[in-house]
């Protein structure tokens, strides 16, 4: 498998990424376009790799290789095959190309795979929450010393 987001630690996002992304995914989820029209016109060109970044720090840790009461199964590995290859998909640009598509892999992605009570919004939020708290730790403001 060639080397790329899929397959390489990601740099941890800065803590304004965060927001925007999933600013932009709240707006599609809920089908308000004006919203995500001007969220992502304020993303810029880096607007597909925030997203591609949010979507990996989504699906890996769910479909990750974890063993089943200290043995690995047949099922482990076809989870972290299926959670690479979405992502290879939504990398590549092929079927789900652009910012629209990997935002509405997320939003049913977490609605078919992390939701069981069907609040969506709600678990975008604990996920963004999630997010933020790894952004500010891996970047933590710096206070101006007097």
């Amino acid at each position: 498998m060639p080397e790329n987001t899929v397959t390489m630690p990601l740099a941890p996002m800065e803590p304004q990424d965060v927001a925007t992304a999933f600013a932009y995914i709240r707006a599609m989820q809920v089908g308000d376009i004006d919203t995500a029209c001007a969220v992502i016109d304020g993303m810029g060109p880096e607007a597909l790799r925030m997203l591609l970044d949010v979507a990996a720090r989504i699906v890996i840790p769910i479909t990750a290789v974890d063993d089943h009461d200290g043995e690995l199964c047949a099922h482990s590995f076809l989870a972290e095959a299926l959670g690479r290859l979405l992502l290879e998909l939504l990398s590549d640009g092929t079927c789900l190309s652009g910012a629209p598509g990997v935002a509405e892999t997320i939003v049913r992605f977490t609605d078919n795979i992390l939701t069981e009570a069907g609040d969506v919004a709600g678990v975008l939020r604990q996920l963004e929450a999630a997010g933020m708290r790894q952004a500010m730790e891996a970047h933590p403001v710096r206070r101006p010393t007097a």
